[in-house]
C-alpha cells in the first residue's frame, strides 16, 4: 500500500462523526532499543496517522517503513529483516477511551487514563496496557502522551526470528526483546 493511501484507509475505516484527528507534525512515537547487555539508543517513525472518534474509539497507523534509527542502513535492515515490511507495512493500535473525560478538559487542565488497547503488528493482535496523561493544550487540540513506557515483547508479535537476524548481522552478542515504547500525539478538532 502506498504511503499516502495509510491516512486515506483510516481515516475511511473510523466513522464520520470523528472529533480528534492526529497532527502528524506535532507528534512523535519512540522506541529505545538495548544491545549488547547496556548499550540503549533512542529511534522512532517519523509517520503517524489517527483519529480519535466523538464515541471514545481510537484508532492509530504507525508506517513501520518511517523508522529512522539515524543509520540509514539500520533503518533499511530493520524494515527488511525485522518488521518485514513489504507485507506487514503498518502496526496499529486501537482502543476506547472516556470521551466525556476528554469533553470535559478545559484548556490548560490534563487527566491521566490507564486503558487497554490492541496492537496489531507484523500480523499478530496483542492487548497492551496503557497509561496516559491527556491535557487539553488549547480550545481545539489535545495532547496525549505516556505516563511511563509501554513494553512490548518482541516475541509476543514473532518478531524473535528478526531480532535474531539483526543480532547477527550487525556481529552483536545479544539485542533485548523487551522495547520500551514512549510517545506523544497532538490531536486537532475536526
Amino acid at each position: 500500500m502506498k504511503k499516502w493511501l495509510i491516512p486515506l484507509a483510516l481515516l475511511a475505516a473510523v466513522p464520520a462523526d470523528a472529533d480528534w484527528v492526529l497532527n502528524s507534525d506535532q507528534s512523535a512515537l519512540s522506541f529505545v532499543s538495548t544491545k549488547a547487555i547496556n548499550i540503549a539508543e533512542v529511534h522512532r517513525f517519523g509517520t503517524l496517522s489517527g483519529v480519535v472518534s466523538a464515541g471514545g474509539q481510537v484508532a492509530i497507523n504507525i508506517d513501520l517503513d518511517s523508522v529512522d534509527t539515524a543509520i540509514e542502513l539500520r533503518d533499511e535492515r530493520i524494515r527488511e529483516m525485522l518488521f518485514n515490511t513489504a507485507e506487514h507495512p503498518t502496526a496499529s493500535i486501537k482502543a476506547r477511551v472516556d470521551s466525556a473525560a476528554l469533553d470535559a478538559l478545559e484548556p490548560g487542565q490534563s487527566t491521566t487514563m490507564a486503558f487497554e488497547a490492541m496492537l496489531s503488528l507484523h500480523g499478530n493482535e496483542r492487548p497492551v496496557t496503557m497509561e496516559v496523561i491527556v491535557a487539553r493544550s488549547g480550545d481545539h487540540s489535545l495532547m496525549v502522551s505516556t505516563s511511563k513506557p509501554v513494553i512490548i515483547n518482541a516475541l509476543a508479535f514473532a518478531l524473535g526470528d528478526g531480532v535474531e537476524a539483526l543480532r547477527a548481522i550487525a556481529g552483536l552478542p545479544s539485542i533485548s526483546l523487551a522495547v520500551p515504547v514512549s510517545f506523544v500525539l497532538a490531536f486537532d478538532e475536526s
